[in-house]
């Protein structure tokens, strides 16, 4: 298996960065993101770090949290490339400034950071279900789960970000796929052409 490359300062992520749509985007709407409100997030899932580097990007602090070992690194390496200024533009640079990871379980991670500084906003981006389709899910994903595998826990991780954020938790979930079972409904959604963002206001 070839482990996915995680890039900061080039390809789709410095595209999304300058071409993306900033705070009309779907994870930011979702967010609370408004003209004079930039809140502190923490992303409990952080995966690629991609959408940690997007809210970073838009004057957010944010704190990443990953459980996977091998994960870890990977994105301790590329936010170690993308701090480079010799590797790196000084504006991708500034960006790191803002951002953190952490490593460790979320459920128990979470309840720490809140101790210190509660999230005004927890993101949730678990291993989603199967999909209903049959169409090929991406290479790169199929790379990611092979490494970060199932969230069997991902019920368990909403309940925990519901009582450490201040002000909202955002679940990323397929745009198709049913709501997470026995969670409480959310308050509203933001619909992208493929994903969705569960909100549930505190």
């Amino acid at each position: 298996m070839t482990n996915p490359i995680i890039d900061f300062t080039s390809g789709s992520v410095d595209h999304r960065r300058k071409f993306g749509g900033g705070r009309g985007q779907g994870l930011p709407k979702a967010c609370g993101f408004k003209n004079g409100v930039t809140p502190f997030v923490v992303d409990a899932t952080a995966g690629l770090g991609r959408d940690g580097f997007l809210l970073a990007s838009l004057g957010a602090q944010v704190v990443m949290i990953e459980r996977s070992g091998q994960m870890f690194e990977l994105l301790s390496e590329a936010m170690a490339r993308a701090r480079d200024i010799e590797q790196s533009s000084p504006e991708v640079v500034e960006i790191m400034a803002r951002m953190s990871l952490v490593q460790g379980d979320a459920k128990d991670v979470l309840p720490q950071i809140s101790r210190d500084r509660a999230p005004d906003v927890v993101v949730v981006d678990p291993m989603h279900p199967p999909r209903k389709t049959k169409a090929l899910v991406k290479k790169e994903m199929r790379l990611i789960r092979e490494i970060v595998g199932p969230d069997e826990d991902s019920f368990e991780l909403m309940q925990v970000a519901l009582k450490c954020a201040r002000n909202r938790v955002v679940l990323k979930w397929p745009q198709k796929a049913d709501p997470m079972a026995n969670l409480r409904p959310a308050s509203h959604q933001i619909l992208g052409k493929s994903t969705r963002y569960d909100v549930f206001m505190i």
